[in-house]
This record gives C-alpha cells, sequence and structure tokens, in this order.
C-alpha cells in the first residue's frame, strides 16, 4: 500500500480520523490511548471508542513494539452509552 492509499483508511469514523495521522502523531510522542485520544480526539465521537478503540492501540503496539498487554486501556465512564438527557430527569421517552 502506498503512503497516498494510507492516507485514506480511516481509523476513527466519528471524528474522521487517519491511520497515518495517528502513526504521525506517535512519532512525536503521543504513545498511549489517552494521548492520542487528547491529540486527535480518536474515541470522543459517538461511539466513544467502541469502533476505534482496538485499532488504535494495536497501531500503538506495531509502531512502539509494545504489546497490546502493555497498552492500558483508558477508563470507560458512564454512560457507556449514549442515552437521552431526560433519562437524568426522569422523564419517559
Amino acid at each position: 500500500m502506498t503512503e497516498t492509499n494510507k492516507k485514506e483508511v480511516i481509523i476513527c469514523r466519528c471524528e474522521d480520523v487517519s491511520e497515518v495521522e495517528i502513526k504521525q502523531a506517535i512519532e512525536e510522542g503521543f504513545t498511549t490511548i489517552n494521548a492520542i485520544k487528547k491529540r486527535l480526539r480518536t474515541g470522543m465521537g459517538l461511539c466513544q471508542g467502541r469502533t476505534c478503540q482496538k485499532l488504535v492501540a494495536r497501531i500503538i503496539a506495531q509502531e512502539t513494539g509494545k504489546s497490546m498487554e502493555e497498552i492500558l486501556l483508558p477508563t470507560t465512564r458512564p454512560p457507556v452509552r449514549p442515552i437521552i438527557m431526560g433519562a437524568f430527569e426522569g422523564e419517559d421517552q
């Protein structure tokens, strides 16, 4: 795959972040999932990382030589799934 084609591989669909952007961030020293998240907003979209988090972790592992076990996944905070704000007030959906 050429460098041009790699730019088209989107890892985080919610925030439109490509594989190349993630690799550039790793080269700049962002080598944890949370650091990549802060730099590129991966995992901050509608899916909250359920789609891209493992892909980002795999790229970090490949680029840094760490095992997947060494890459700590960020803590999931409620709500894990998007919910209607009225649910907090006790309103019916």
